[in-house]
């Protein structure tokens, strides 16, 4: 099931549709009879791919996503954290995907967005010395070592006692991790939970659902622009465009698909 999910919502990102929509009219306009519909197809695909990977659609996709909560901010020596993260006796780490590439250290081996969720979390667990790690994620085969493993093992290296951290090492999405979460975390403390920002609406939600209260720690933004206007970080056509909207749609999907099964 969870490799079917994968599979559809990866046929109805951006990239996937124009690539099928232009190989479908180059097809088409081989055919006589059809020679004019498949030109119209070549156009919608262009048309789509252009749309995709444009800088200014990409932020106005993944804006909404990330711009529902805030960072947590830079803590500093001697002051007071904020209420609402002093309260946490949990730090929890959402997986992000790795590879068993032989030969790498566990920090090349984690995927960019995992790598930022661990650093978030080793800042947490910084600032919070009483309060656990715990790394989520199951492995990518039955030889390797799993990714909350791996999470574990980037902890370490970063400063963070292993003594302190803990493992959740089933859950193949953010449903999985909700309920795995709570059946092994306190229901009546609050949790500090890390992930992506363009992420982080629906993993609350689905947190949420499983009982488990959580605080909001979002890392990882898709959208990082210099202060005031500047034109060209919203015209033209990119890879960065293409991947916040491949991002945002990823999860407009997953957010509709919870909700359609009640699970948020």
């Amino acid at each position: 099931m969870f490799a079917l999910k994968k599979f559809i919502a990866s046929l109805l990102m951006p990239l996937s549709i124009a690539l099928i929509v232009l190989w479908s009219g180059l097809w088409l306009t081989r055919k006589p009879t059809r020679n004019a519909f498949g030109r119209v197809l070549l156009l919608l695909g262009i048309l789509t791919l252009t749309l995709g990977a444009n800088k200014g659609i990409g932020i106005l996709l993944i804006r909404p996503l990330e711009n529902q909560y805030r960072a947590q901010p830079d803590f500093e020596a001697n002051a007071d954290l904020p209420p609402a993260i002093k309260d946490c006796k949990a730090i929890l780490v959402l997986g992000g995907g790795h590879t068993d590439t032989p030969g790498l250290p566990s920090t090349s081996r984690l995927s960019a967005s995992a790598l930022a969720r661990i650093v978030e979390g080793c800042r947490l667990a910084s600032a919070l010395p009483h309060a656990e790690l715990w790394t989520s994620g199951p492995g990518v085969s039955s030889q390797g070592a799993t990714h909350a493993a791996i999470l574990a093992e980037v902890a370490v290296q970063l400063g963070i006692s292993k003594e302190r951290i803990r493992l959740i090492e089933s859950g193949y999405d953010t449903e999985g991790e909700a309920r795995a979460a709570a059946e092994v975390l306190a229901a009546e403390s609050p949790i500090a939970l890390v992930t992506s920002a363009w992420h982080m609406p629906r993993a609350v939600r689905l947190f949420s659902h499983a009982g488990v209260r959580v605080v909001p720690c979002p890392t990882d933004f898709a959208v990082r622009l210099n202060p005031g206007f500047n034109v060209s970080d919203y015209l033209g056509c990119d890879l960065t465009g293409l991947e916040r909207s491949q991002k945002a749609i990823y999860e407009y999907l997953g957010l509709a698909w919870a909700k359609m099964r009640g699970k948020i």
